[in-house]
């Protein structure tokens, strides 16, 4: 009787012992948002590298100044999520675009890019875009990089010829 009490006791500090390393082991610390005081700290350590020199000369070279002012035309369409106007300029990305499926655009006659992130039902609707297509564009971001001479813009609402083509599908779980 004393050797199955002491191996019940046994047993049971272990299961213990094992739950306790598991609740540990699954606290994870949160990231703390930053503050503005932070952040701007964090910016000015950032600009002061290599990639920070290299950003602020393309936002100061003609070539950024041309991609910067297209985002800024648009910037009031994308914080209020309405329609942008555009018509398809191209069925391809340039040359060296790591971005996935898009197509080129011209808004107000300004290039943009319009990048896609489509599930497989929503391909062909998109893959029937032509060239010189009018297209209406709702977006919540409008975003740039020195790799690309132009605005890229996430297509978020596509339509065409009063017809939804492509609606993004909010993730599963949510954000």
């Amino acid at each position: 009787m004393r050797k199955v009490i002491y191996a019940l006791v046994l047993v049971s500090g272990l299961v213990f012992a094992n739950r306790e390393i598991k609740n540990e082991a699954s606290k994870k610390p949160t990231p703390q948002l930053l503050s503005t005081v932070e952040r701007k700290d964090e910016m000015k350590k950032w600009k002061a590298t290599p990639d920070g020199r290299n950003y602020k000369k393309w936002e100061a070279s003609p070539e950024g100044e041309k991609v910067l002012s297209g985002v800024a035309k648009i910037s009031n369409h994308i914080n209020a999520f309405t329609n942008m106007e555009a018509v398809v300029t191209s069925l391809s990305l340039p040359l060296g675009s790591r971005l996935g499926f898009g197509v080129m655009v011209r808004i107000n006659g300004v290039d943009y890019i319009v990048k896609f992130e489509p599930e497989k039902s929503q391909l062909d609707q998109l893959q029937s875009l032509k060239v010189n297509d009018k297209i209406i564009i709702r977006s919540h971001t409008v975003s740039h990089a020195p790799k690309y001479s132009y605005p890229i813009i996430w297509g978020d609402y596509i339509e065409r010829d009063s017809k939804v083509i492509f609606k993004c599908v909010p993730p599963k779980g949510g954000c």
